[in-house]
């Protein structure tokens, strides 16, 4: 092909694309001259005339053109239409080529002359499409095959197509920047030349069809019946495949004729590639109805051709184009934005609404071509919708709104497959049935993501993450974890400090039932009521710094507070549980659970309630209470929002950055452990509640499985993790909250960097992450150079991660008694109750107090020794009766001959 005839064709694609451009403008200024019937013939005749204008250009220039001309004659779902009607034509064959090229072709790429291969050649073909012309044939040994013979010079069409069609792609996007179809045409342009090498698409086949039938091991819903041919002989051009003998989708009469049940045939179809995509992670691009055969023999099977243009994707992203599909499906938006992050689609904004409704566009229900109108406009409503909160958001005019792309990075992989679902939604409407993707796709999703899942070390020793050993103790304790197992464990994080030294840093299991990804040591897990240690050393923080009084009256730093019986609590009352406010607000929270993640109104409320005992006279455990509680007087005495106190006392000065969180801030989602219920310490429960049922009422213990079962569906939610709920919401991992109490035992000062085994280094990531800059700045690439005066070389300044001075984080030497409630804070604390002021207190088996910590409903638990200058963290995913995390800190304590009665979860203690 010429260099002149390349120009020509170049010529006509912009020429008529800037046609089409400007009639739809026009039409677009003259659209409010009219109305009813009017606009609608309007619009119906722009719509006619411009498809007429794409037909003839794509059946004038061929190649790529018709492959992207039948895709748009299968959006039946999405177009006009005119465009459906007119397009359509392209699935049928294009004008044949001669014979005497196909002869050639076959001749020059088998080596042989025709009648030396065939008994006989059909000159008339089955089919001409845009890169390659189907005749029937049969062999010399009586085997009745498929011949596809690529077209001569269409390589060198294809690739000019390809840059035709980016330039265009990026004209449109710079005319109108919401529509930006770049990251699809650049994975075409990646993607498509592979298509024009038969040899590559007879491995393809063989692959395919290897996976749908061989390896297709899944029972039930997840089996897959079609029908692939086989390959018989492949060259670059030339390619024999086994004929089967089928009818095309476009042929209705034949379809009526065989009695073919059109919406079990669609929704086959949808299962293999299902299964092709989540299971295999290796599938077809391409699913037009060209590429598809109904088999006349009953149970009509569908017939699968055509694998030229395939994607093969990495097992993480196989991951987490599953993962999104769930998170469709369940509305999650955590996992969503989990997902996202696994597969390097990165937002320019906080958008977790827009983002949902952006997603599961894709795998809505297939509309009926009656539907396509109604459809098509409910997508530009809410796309409209989600672009007016962004603009609010972003605080921009229409012109910035309209040119801003919330999207600052979209990975290739995802290009093909967002493809293949439209494609397959096409295809419903062009057979028209509906195909409700979400309950189809659903088993295969979940097969990928359960298949991940390690059953624990005897199947896969990467069960328990591979970092080094700190100590003997940390190697028997990877024993015990193995020992316990997936049955007990899902996730896990395990970290001790001894005299400031860690000596256990191991993390094992997955992130979650649904997410196989190994739990890091920067994994962060959510762990209830251990957040109330966290909170109230927050109290004491202020109280060190001189701006609060254990015995001050709470109405006197927080005046909202005065008032219903309340001006007699003090704030010791509170950090011992004696307020007599351990209920309050608990019917607000039956009534609506999700209001606990409005801040303001909580503070509203916890300072409005009424306390149900006097203040100081017993003590009874402030499940959420507490935290709001102490939230208001930690904000009213110090001035500064909850979250900035933290970050100042105890974030910054330990240098856990990114590791410990009271309201997750957005962009950490994809480091989020999800919970899960053990099922067995469940059932547990319930027998126990079932046998309480029979006792008297005084005994029983609240319908503590419902909780439990509950508890994960709550917290699991987006809104939940990112609302300051000081009493149950901190997201740590178990390195950085080991850390804090190891602080905390050997009297506030700060401690050495964290072990520089453990990666990614303690403190490494940013603590509340950044989106990318609408625009990217410039980059600097000026090295600045310091001379060593002792050498000719350069000094390189490294930063190790760790604290830049050595300063105290408390400065009262009796700080552990006021932990406790012991010492000069005795008057301050209910005697022999469980709790000090603000933390658990433990005693050694001789009496003595000198621990402290905070266990949390489900397993996770924090705890610290004064005396042996130890702490220990667990935090785990998988929430039960506290079974593992006990037999974690016996054997600990054990070894390191600590006695102390360490805690289970407060609210399962009753249960043992």
């Amino acid at each position: 092909m010429g260099w002149v005839t390349l120009y020509k064709r170049r010529l006509k694609v912009f020429t008529t694309a800037l046609l089409i451009y400007l009639d739809y403008k026009a039409v677009q200024m003259i659209d409010n001259w009219y109305s009813g019937s009017r606009r609608d013939d309007l619009w119906e005749g722009t719509h006619e005339r411009n498809a007429k204008r794409v037909l003839d250009l794509m059946i004038q220039l061929e190649g790529l053109w018709v492959k992207l001309g039948q895709y748009l004659s299968t959006r039946a779902d999405a177009l006009p239409d005119a465009y459906v009607r007119l397009l359509k034509r392209l699935q049928d064959s294009l004008p044949r080529r001669p014979l005497e090229e196909v002869r050639q072709t076959i001749e020059k790429e088998l080596g042989k002359p025709m009648n030396d291969i065939f008994s006989h050649f059909v000159e008339e073909p089955l089919a001409t499409a845009s890169v390659a012309q189907v005749h029937r044939a049969t062999l010399r040994d009586g085997q009745d095959v498929v011949v596809k013979v690529q077209h001569a010079g269409i390589k060198e069409v294809i690739l000019e197509d390809l840059k035709n069609a980016k330039s265009i792609t990026d004209w449109i996007a710079w005319a109108e920047p919401q529509y930006d179809f770049n990251p699809m045409i650049d994975e075409w342009c990646k993607e498509a030349p592979k298509e024009l090498d038969f040899n590559h698409e007879a491995e393809n086949t063989r692959r395919v069809s290897e996976n749908l039938r061989l390896k297709n091991e899944l029972d039930g819903m997840n089996r897959v019946d079609v029908l692939i041919p086989e390959i018989i002989q492949s060259s670059e051009m030339v390619l024999l495949l086994q004929y089967m003998d089928g009818i095309r989708l476009n042929d209705n009469v034949s379809l009526e004729a065989y009695e073919v049940d059109k919406q079990k045939l669609v929704e086959e179809i949808t299962r293999a590639y299902a299964h092709q995509i989540y299971v295999d992670g290796f599938f077809n691009g391409d699913p037009h109805p060209g590429n598809f055969l109904v088999c006349k023999e009953h149970p009509n099977r569908p017939i699968l051709l055509d694998f030229g243009l395939t994607k093969s994707i990495s097992s993480s992203m196989k991951q987490a184009l599953a993962k999104m599909f769930l998170a469709c499906a369940e509305e999650d938006h955590v996992a969503l934005l989990a997902a996202f992050t696994m597969m390097g689609l990165k937002l320019r904004l906080d958008m977790p609404e827009q983002a949902m409704n952006l997603a599961k566009i894709f795998f809505r229900t297939a509309a009926l071509p009656s539907q396509a109108f109604e459809n098509v406009q409910s997508i530009a409503d809410q796309r409209q919708k989600d672009r007016k909160v962004i603009q609010e958001k972003m605080k921009l005019n229409k012109k910035e709104a309209k040119h801003f792309n919330p999207i600052d990075a979209f990975p290739g992989d995802a290009v093909i497959f967002m493809r293949v679902l439209e494609l397959l939604r096409g295809l419903s409407s062009t057979l028209n049935v509906r195909v409700v993707y979400l309950d189809i796709m659903r088993p295969f999703a979940e097969a990928t993501l359960l298949g991940g899942i390690k059953t624990g070390p005897a199947v896969n020793n990467q069960w328990i993450y591979d970092s080094p050993v700190h100590s003997d103790l940390e190697a028997k304790l990877r024993q015990l974890l193995i020992a316990l197992g997936s049955e007990k464990i899902l996730g896990i994080q395990v970290c001790a400090y001894k005299d400031g030294k860690v000596i256990i840093d191991t993390a094992a299991g997955v992130m979650g039932r649904y997410d196989p990804r190994p739990v890091h040591p920067d994994t962060l897990f959510p762990v209830f009521s251990v957040t109330q240690g966290i909170t109230a050393a927050m109290v004491h923080w202020l109280v060190d710094k001189g701006k609060l009084k254990l015995d001050e009256a709470i109405a006197n730093i927080w005046p909202e507070f005065s008032g219903s019986k309340k001006d007699q609590i003090k704030v010791h009352h509170v950090l011992n549980h004696s307020s007599g406010l351990h209920n309050a607000m608990s019917d607000v929270m039956r009534s609506n659970p999700l209001l606990m993640c409005d801040w303001e109104k909580s503070l509203q409320l916890i300072a409005s309630s009424v306390p149900e005992t006097e203040p100081g006279s017993q003590q009874l455990y402030h499940h959420l209470s507490f935290g709001w509680l102490c939230g208001g007087v930690i904000e009213h005495a110090s001035g500064k929002k909850f979250q900035q106190l933290l970050e100042e006392a105890f974030i910054h000065p330990l240098n856990i950055e990114g590791e410990l969180y009271i309201g997750i801030p957005p962009g950490v989602e994809s480091r989020l452990a999800t919970l899960a219920v053990d099922t067995e310490d469940l059932q547990t429960l319930l027998e126990i509640e079932a046998r309480q049922e029979m006792a008297p009422p005084s005994s029983h213990q609240g319908n503590v499985a419902d909780t439990m079962s509950s508890l994960p569906v709550l917290f699991n939610n987006l809104n939940t993790r990112r609302a300051i709920i000081p009493a149950a919401n901190a997201h740590c991992s178990a390195r950085a909250l080991a850390r804090f109490y190891a602080a905390l035992a050997n009297g506030g000062s700060t401690l050495p960097p964290h072990s520089l085994l453990s990666k990614p280094p303690l403190g490494s990531h940013v603590h509340t992450p950044t989106f990318p800059p609408l625009k990217r700045p410039k980059k600097n690439w000026r090295v600045k150079w310091t001379q060593n005066k002792n050498s000719s070389l350069t000094d390189i300044s490294i930063d190790d991660g760790g604290p830049k001075n050595t300063r105290t984080i408390f400065r009262s030497p009796t700080i552990h008694d006021a932990f406790m409630g012991v010492g000069d804070y005795s008057g301050m604390a209910i005697p022999n109750g469980r709790f000090g002021l603000g933390f658990r207190r433990f005693n050694t088996t001789t009496g003595d107090l000198r621990g402290f910590g905070h266990a949390g409903v489900g397993g996770s638990s924090a705890v610290c020794d004064t005396e042996h200058n130890f702490s220990i963290a667990v935090t785990v995913n998988k929430m039960g009766l506290g079974g593992v995390t006990g037999s974690i800190l016996q054997l600990v304590c054990s070894e390191l001959n600590i006695e102390l009665n360490l805690p289970l979860p407060e609210e399962f203690s009753g249960f043992g």
